[in-house]
């Protein structure tokens, strides 16, 4: 690619529902990278704080051709999707990109990010591949998540489905979203089974097959229209945000760099924590460490940069307390 030329980018999609492991399959796919090419990511975050971006550049850096970009608080394509086309042309002004991946929220909807996409706008500067959308398979006996709009969809437009999380599989769960496929997938969905993200570059590689882009309607809301990851962090040296919609709530924080967290009592919380979903990114009295919480495990990860503490929370209700022992967790 001429790096003064913004042309056919390969870009893919990478979707899934929350705690899939979609993060981690980024992740996986970025160590794969070719030495020499410049990879841009988009990612989407249903809170407004914003962890994923932080978390990517805690583990990778532009130095070594990875380019991040966050649009946090919900959908990328609110507001006829202007939020999302001045992330994404900025981040590709700033990368000219040998490759894109964008990971739209768990709680978005696919299609109206690939109706951004295949605008006119984009129809020159992006080539579109391969829409991946992960799947944990166990999630096909709770109604939560068969009967979530957001769900079907992402596995309706997908061109290859990873069955992902298979080494915690029992029973028919294989064989239930192999079925779950055929009856509301693409007749040409490819499926394939993998274990804590690990897909091949590879896989990315192809046409993007999805012809309807109608977008879906969908409902959530904001504590104001300036997000918690643009404000300046008050004097009391913390801020807050809430949303909510498509059946989920989310509450984060964001703490100012001199405040540091008591590793072992931060641990403690957020093990204890009954949610759908937790990311953050801390500066603790153990250094700087990146947690991910799903309904199987809590894991940490050392970052190598965090310019302040971050967390954000996802459940179908958030209890009152959480602030008061997230505080807790401070060194005094």
């Amino acid at each position: 690619m001429n790096k003064h030329q913004i042309h056919a980018v390969p870009t893919n999609i990478i979707t899934g529902f929350l705690g899939v492991g979609k993060t981690s399959a980024i992740m996986h796919l970025l160590k794969q990278k070719p030495k020499a090419e410049r990879w841009a990511i988009l990612v989407n975050e249903f809170g407004e704080i914003g962890i994923d971006g932080s978390l990517f550049k805690g583990q990778q850096s532009e130095e070594q051709g990875f380019f991040i970009r966050e649009v946090p608080g919900g959908c990328m394509c609110c507001a006829a999707g202007v939020p999302m086309q001045v992330a994404l042309n900025q981040l590709l002004l700033k990368a000219k990109p040998d490759r894109l991946l964008i990971e739209p929220t768990g709680l978005g909807h696919p299609l109206e990010v690939l109706q951004v996409l295949k605008s006119e706008h984009y129809k020159e500067s992006l080539l579109l591949q391969k829409t991946i959308t992960l799947v944990d398979a166990r999630k096909l006996t709770d109604l939560r998540y068969t009967s979530h709009d957001t769900f079907n969809q992402q596995i309706a437009m997908a061109d290859i489905i990873i069955g992902n999380k298979l080494d915690l599989y029992q029973g028919e769960d294989q064989a239930n979203l192999l079925a779950y496929v055929k009856a509301i997938g693409k007749a040409s969905a490819q499926i394939e089974f993998t274990q804590q993200g690990e897909i091949d570059l590879s896989l990315l590689q192809g046409s993007n097959l999805t012809d309807s882009v109608a977008a879906a309607s969908h409902h959530h809301s904001h504590d104001s229209q300036t997000l918690a990851a643009d404000l300046p962090i008050p004097e009391c040296g913390f801020i807050k945000a809430t949303n909510q919609g498509e059946g989920f709530s989310s509450i984060g924080w964001r703490f100012s760099a001199d405040k540091i967290f008591n590793h072992r009592r931060l641990f403690s919380f957020l093990a204890d924590l009954k949610v759908e979903r937790m990311k953050g990114s801390f500066i603790t009295d153990n250094g700087l460490i990146g947690y991910n919480l799903t309904t199987d495990a809590l894991t940490a990860t050392d970052l190598q940069e965090c310019l302040e503490s971050r967390i954000e929370i996802i459940a179908d209700s958030i209890r009152d307390d959480l602030e008061v022992e997230l505080l807790s967790c401070l060194d005094s």
